[in-house]
């Protein structure tokens, strides 16, 4: 295992052949993203189908577009200078007699007062709210610069009242379901009933599809403990979050949310420009490079491209240079086994999890291992952000590809074992087939003596070979 960090890589249909995927996966992509505000279900289809041509391991995450607001009706670009005045409507069926923005909430006038900042094209073009009727607000622009159709809309400091989930945002999760894909993150998590609207529509489906929060604005920051006390994990989706919110507490909220994350045992993923140059060049900025590290010095679990590898003309080379830098500031990590969990729900994973991670800290340990029939123990283990790697044997394939998103975790699928002695045998020969070990390396191996529906209950540490002739 080179790296403990995961990667993500947003994927489009229009790049996404199989030779392609399979070097961005043999140099480190653990999850891939379906940015469905830019796809159909066949665009979709098509990237599922060569993701699966790949591998199994390979975790597929479907992002929602969320309760967004975008400019349209502009059939030709509006192009303001610092001053003009202008007007803005929610979208109707009724003209403008005069030259006006429409933007696609319809109640967008009554929910933004006087003296508020409307921002344009992630931040592009910033215009002040000077008066407003029931039918316009009056807008003052405070910069040059044109308008464009389907561009976004952000008003930093006001609660929009827009539904959680689109039309399509629903259609999206019922073909989710239909497609067994792992992950859905849902765009502008406010507060824990946008997350409960999505988690009906799979209950109803009876989907096993586990949800991430993209957190984007102040009210999601607000409310993150209640937000991840429904999620599985958290994406800090810095790019709308710092349109929303001054750029400087930027760093600050996300060093919050990644340790709140730990804190729970539940994944966490940076997101937005990490690399952003190198979607036109074969090199990144030393301050993207410093972003990354820094991603992975507050010890979050996951990294993710975006255009770079969406569209991007260098993107296996920006997963590589994901994957170094995570190699190298690893190195410099070391595990908080004095870390208290809040919610632990049973006390004996937590315990033998902190001791197996702390004896690895102590002994010349190759790596851990554990079985799992839902996840929980890897994530325990990789809680503790340890540096031997977390080699977890799973009783299902749904259950490995959600360990793509854990820290330090190798996940593998394996049939379900007979007995504890069976487990400890075939993992060792299994992992040694693959390269993980030589029947002199130590290890940990942690595993349940009464089957692995009751949980972790024994951790042995031994020579591979040892237990590879253990009666």
């Amino acid at each position: 295992m080179k790296k403990h960090t995961k990667i993500i890589a947003t994927i489009s249909d229009k790049k996404c052949d199989v030779e392609f995927l399979t070097q961005l996966f043999e140099e480190g992509m653990n999850v891939v993203r379906l940015n469905t505000a830019h796809q159909t279900h066949d665009d979709a289809m098509k990237v599922i189908k060569n993701v699966r041509k790949v591998s199994d391991r390979i975790a597929l995450l479907v992002d929602t577009k969320g309760p967004e607001i975008r400019t349209t009706c502009i059939e030709e670009d509006i192009h303001l200078k610092k001053g003009d005045i202008i007007k803005m409507k929610g979208n109707d069926d009724l003209p403008c007699s005069d030259l006006c923005i429409k933007v696609s909430y319809e109640g967008f006038v009554a929910d933004i007062e006087v003296g508020k900042k409307i921002l344009i094209d992630d931040g592009e073009l910033e215009l002040l709210v000077i008066d407003k009727n029931e039918e316009f607000l009056t807008v003052q622009a405070q910069n040059g610069g044109p308008v464009k159709n389907r561009k976004s809309i952000n008003v930093p400091g006001v609660s929009i009242n827009l539904p959680s989930l689109s039309p399509k945002d629903v259609d999206f999760i019922h073909f989710a379901t239909k497609q067994d894909i792992d992950f859905i993150a849902h765009s502008f998590v406010r507060n824990k009933k946008d997350v409960q609207q999505i988690q009906n529509i799979l209950d109803q489906e009876n989907s096993e599809i586990k949800i991430i929060a993209k957190i984007e604005n102040q009210e999601g920051v607000d409310n993150i403990d209640e937000i991840l006390d429904h999620v599985y994990g958290v994406m800090v989706a810095r790019g709308d979050l710092a349109i929303e919110i001054p750029a400087e507490k930027i760093p600050v909220i996300q060093r919050k949310i990644v340790r709140k994350c730990i804190e729970q045992k539940k994944p966490v993923i940076i997101a937005t420009q990490m690399l952003h140059s190198m979607i036109n060049n074969p090199r990144p900025t030393r301050a993207e490079v410093s972003d990354v590290a820094n991603a992975i010095y507050n010890r979050t679990d996951a990294i993710m491209l975006s255009g770079e590898t969406a569209y991007g003309d260098y993107a296996v080379d920006a997963v590589r240079v994901m994957e170094s830098v995570a190699i190298e500031v690893e190195k410099e990590l070391f595990p908080d086994t004095r870390k208290n969990f809040v919610r632990v729900d049973q006390k004996l994973p937590i315990i033998l999890a902190r001791s197996a991670v702390k004896a690895s800290q102590s002994l010349p340990v190759k790596g851990i291992v554990t079985d799992t029939l839902t996840g929980r123990t890897g994530r325990y283990l990789s809680a503790y952000r340890g540096t031997a790697p977390v080699f977890a044997l799973c009783y299902s394939k749904r259950v490995m590809r959600e360990l793509a998103l854990s820290y330090g975790v190798e996940a593998g699928y394996h049939k379900l074992l007979d007995s504890r002695d069976e487990y400890v045998k075939q993992s060792m020969y299994s992992l040694m087939e693959q390269g993980n070990f030589t029947s002199e390396d130590l290890v940990i191996i942690l595993g349940g003596s009464f089957g692995p529906s009751k949980g972790v209950s024994f951790m042995e540490i031994s020579k591979v070979d040892q237990l590879t002739h253990k009666v």
